[in-house]
């Protein structure tokens, strides 16, 4: 009878072994991580007012494009305002930033978008603007079939 011996380095039965429990570890992180963000998002999509960021639509007034930026968090307005007004806007709209100012001061104080007062003396300037912000909310919204 033949005897036969065999030879195993300790050095890679650890490699093997270390390489294993990590690969292991690894799918298991994984399968944590993604099973958990898909729990948590769809319980507090449905708990959030908006989606939080910065988010910005377009406003034409006359020939001259403007950019409206609202800064929202999970559920509170935190700034609106018109990025690139130039002073040929404000010279030619007097009316757009005070009148933005009084809608935004409405919005801060938790007002919603759809109530909010429209005045006679700038009902044309409160008007565009409440729809430029309307569109601008609805980007940050959150959709109920996502």
């Amino acid at each position: 009878m033949s005897k036969k011996i065999v030879v195993i380095h300790l050095k890679e039965i650890i490699y093997t072994a270390l390489f294993a429990g990590l690969g292991i570890l690894l799918i298991i992180l994984l399968v944590i991580m993604f099973l958990n963000k898909n729990e948590d998002t769809t319980a507090t999509m449905a708990d959030k007012l908006y989606i939080p960021g910065v988010w910005t639509s377009n406003l034409v007034l006359g020939d001259t494009a403007l950019n409206l930026e609202i800064v929202v968090d999970e559920d509170h307005i935190n700034s609106v305002r018109i990025v690139n007004i130039d002073e040929a806007i404000t010279t030619m709209y007097p009316l757009v930033e005070p009148t933005l100012e009084e809608i935004a001061e409405q919005l801060y104080d938790g007002a919603d978008i759809y109530t909010i007062q429209v005045s006679e003396t700038s009902k044309y300037t409160q008007t565009l603007l409440l729809d430029a912000i309307k569109v601008t909310l609805a980007k940050a919204t959150p959709q109920s079939g996502d």
